[in-house]
């Protein structure tokens, strides 16, 4: 395999999910199995989010203490994290599992990357 073709495979699997069952529309890929609960949830912590980054930018505006701006970034760091962990849990539950489950020995090892890689990428 030349460079060339090395690199393709490498974009390529940056690019797909590993599990094979996501469906492909117009605006890229799609999730699966997405539970309608979860994702109102998720709606609304990314609204109050939107809303607490607005406050923010009043509060640089206001040139407001920077303790307290501080301390309003790191609830908004936490609120992200909070929709990350309920969208790495339905990942775990529904494409992983799919991928492992399914006994493609490539599949389960491609999953098992893009999992690794989600935790080190997420986890800062």
């Amino acid at each position: 395999m030349t460079t060339k073709e090395t690199g393709a495979v490498a974009d390529e699997a940056k690019v797909a999910c590993a599990c094979g069952v996501h469906e492909e529309s117009a605006e890229g890929r799609r999730a699966v199995g997405v539970d309608a609960a979860v994702k109102d949830r998720n709606l609304k912590r990314l609204r109050r989010i939107e809303g607490q980054v607005r406050g923010l930018q009043r509060m640089v505006e206001e040139e407001r203490y920077c303790a307290d701006v501080m301390t309003q970034i790191a609830s908004v760091h936490e609120a992200l994290r909070s929709v990350g962990r309920e969208l790495m849990r339905n990942h775990l539950k529904h494409c992983a599992a799919s991928a492992i489950r399914a006994g493609d020995g490539d599949a389960a090892e491609a999953m098992y990357d893009e999992l690794v890689d989600m935790m080190y990428k997420h986890a800062r």
